[in-house]
């Protein structure tokens, strides 16, 4: 009877009797040490986690087209779970789900979800709002440089949350905006994050996977964010702090969730009280009084005591967006297309 007990428990808590087999799509190199790298860093403390019962699939440096597609066709055919980690993959990880309906997938930052497709992203705007106040205080040209990537809404509500929160600390500050149209591709990085230099930035964002951003900044003598991960080794004296995307206990959660029979189509969206976004440490350069109210933005997002998108809050041509004491509904910030008032970048086509 015991042994009957113990067998039927075991059913119960691994209905898998082999490993579950997870794939993970990236879209840059695991190398980038940004985007990817954090994702990577992840699945390390999947396996660490979980060691035996998975077996992990990494492919990198997948573009956002048709080869899409196959690659995730392919995974697809061999593994019980496809994470699919960037924005680009959303429309592919759909047409693939559709003809794979006992697959489980989940992708990144996207907004089409189905019975068998789960959408999972992190409350970057949160971490931005934070940089956003460190960098109002930081500047002595009062203007913030940005390197962006594409002009999809978790770019643009980046962007607009870190401008808000340098604003409210800093009325003169300025943001100028260059968008690169890549992901991961240093020289366009480099040459953008310098042409914003030459106009007078001396804090530096970045929305791309690669370090070019912050040696550019190293070698200049400005300031700059890491992204996705602690970015300190290429930039000693250029980095303040930076994003870091903590994705890994996400990802043992949803593996035994379908290791343990329960997984469901869900939408996690996470921040700084969840872990999922963290942050690297501060650069002794910072002043303690600046440091401190960086640190108490970081507690107040953790006991959710804050909205970076609290009104008033008018959008770039003056039309009234949040009235005051107005948070931004979720459908807003997922659909986001716009720059708020203050931004004098024109609006990315």
């Amino acid at each position: 009877m015991f042994s009957l007990l113990t067998s039927l428990m075991s059913i119960s808590t691994n209905i898998f009797a082999t490993p579950v087999k997870a794939a993970f799509v990236y879209v840059t190199p695991i190398g980038d040490h940004g985007w990817t790298y954090a994702h990577h860093n992840g699945v390390i403390h999947l396996k660490k986690v979980l060691g035996d019962d998975v077996i992990i699939t990494e492919v990198e440096n997948v573009p956002e087209d048709s080869d899409s597609e196959r690659v995730i066709t392919s995974l697809a055919r061999k593994n019980d779970i496809v994470f699919t980690t960037s924005f680009g993959y959303m429309n592919p990880t759909a047409n693939v789900a559709k003809r794979y309906p006992n697959v489980k997938f989940e992708h990144a930052t996207g907004y089409m979800p189905s019975k068998n497709v789960a959408n999972y992203q992190a409350k970057f705007y949160e971490g931005r709002h934070v940089l956003g106040r460190i960098a109002g205080g930081m500047t002595k040209n009062n203007i913030i440089g940005w390197v962006a990537s594409f002009p999809i809404p978790e770019v643009i509500r980046d962007i607009n949350s870190a401008f808000l929160a340098a604003k409210s600390v800093n009325p003169n500050v300025e943001m100028k905006i260059i968008w690169v149209y890549t992901w991961f591709d240093p020289g366009k990085e480099s040459n953008a994050a310098n042409a914003l230099i030459a106009q007078g930035a001396d804090v530096l964002f970045q929305h791309t996977a690669s370090t070019a951003v912050m040696t550019t900044a190293e070698d200049k003598g400005v300031f700059a964010f890491g992204q996705a991960s602690d970015m300190r080794k290429w930039g000693p004296n250029a980095q303040l702090t930076g994003i870091i995307n903590d994705w890994g206990p996400y990802y043992v959660e949803r593996v035994k969730a379908v290791r343990d029979g329960t997984w469901t189509s869900a939408d996690s969206f996470e921040g700084i009280k969840q872990g999922m976004v963290k942050f690297a440490p501060m650069n002794q350069k910072i002043p303690t009084d600046i440091k401190n109210d960086a640190m108490k933005a970081i507690i107040d997002f953790a006991m959710e005591k804050v909205d970076p998108f609290t009104g008033p809050i008018n959008k770039q041509d003056g039309t009234p967006w949040l009235g005051a004491g107005e948070i931004a509904p979720i459908a807003d910030l997922m659909g986001m297309q716009f720059y708020v008032e203050g931004i004098e970048s024109q609006f990315p086509n």
